[in-house]
């Protein structure tokens, strides 16, 4: 009982660990810097963070949100991306146990947490996560089980290849970009960690929860200001929601539409 109790917090607070690395990738990253070298620094006074001051989310709540050595204001943020994957690291623990198709999505849900983050302030998704991931993922399909490598190939094509020819087919209509690059690689890296039939169903997921928020944000939004959504973090909600409901929402709405006998 007591380590049936034990483990479940042990794997938050390993989340909150690896929550905090990621925080160094959102932050070096966009600047193309090492995320292993220098040290965590302060990026005010360059104070270099000692092992205690960089305890994920206790340090931030003893030091009141300041640096030790400037007293500079820390952002909110890295408690939140600490919180967030300690949150989803145990849910995918409860949800799969110590398997390796928990290891894998943990994998990929810490890579979408770094990606959804910088997105939303840089509006870029880096290559090397989403080139990589597409790697990584196709060939953690030869040991997956509910993954095939054929499976993971059909999502990589399917995934890149319909943003591909959404953006192309926009271009050639407008005559202006109204897609990234980055986000065609990163529903190409969704599709080979989860298959091609979780492909749709991230696309519909995201498409709606986007126009649903930038709907909601043009009415806000200054008539003479310029508005920029990216996609990626919605894609990035689709997957983890398809991770988690995907296949009993599919099955509810085939329910409902007589498609599906159970």
């Amino acid at each position: 009982m007591v380590l049936f109790m034990t483990y479940p917090l042990f794997v938050f607070v390993f989340g909150m660990v690896i929550g905090s690395f990621l925080n160094v990738c959102i932050y070096r990253m966009p600047k193309d810097e090492s995320v292993v070298f220098p040290p965590s620094h302060c990026p005010n006074c360059s104070y270099q963070i000692r092992w205690y001051d960089n305890i994920p989310l206790f340090s931030y709540l003893f030091l009141r949100g300041k640096c030790r050595g400037c007293g500079n204001h820390i952002s909110v943020q890295y408690p939140l991306v600490e919180l967030l994957n300690g949150v989803v690291t145990l849910l995918l623990y409860l949800r799969f146990g110590p398997t390796l198709a928990f290891a894998a999505l943990l994998l990929l849900c810490s890579a979408l947490v770094v990606i959804t983050f910088i997105d939303i302030e840089h509006q870029i998704i880096p290559d090397e996560i989403s080139l990589s991931g597409i790697v990584v993922g196709f060939i953690l399909s030869f040991f997956l089980k509910g993954n095939t490598w054929l499976n993971s190939l059909l999502g990589i094509f399917l995934g890149g290849g319909s943003l591909l020819l959404v953006a192309y087919s926009y271009q050639r209509l407008t005559g202006k970009d109204g897609m990234g690059g980055g986000d065609i690689k990163l529903l190409a890296m969704l599709g080979a960690f989860l298959g091609w039939k979780a492909v749709p169903f991230i696309i519909f997921t995201g498409s709606l929860v986007g126009s649903l928020v930038g709907i909601s944000m043009m009415l806000f939004q200054k008539k003479d200001s310029k508005l920029a959504i990216p996609f990626g973090p919605y894609l990035a909600f689709g997957a983890v929601l398809y991770i988690f409901y995907g296949k009993s929402l599919i099955r509810w709405y085939l329910g409902l539409s007589g498609l599906y006998q159970g």
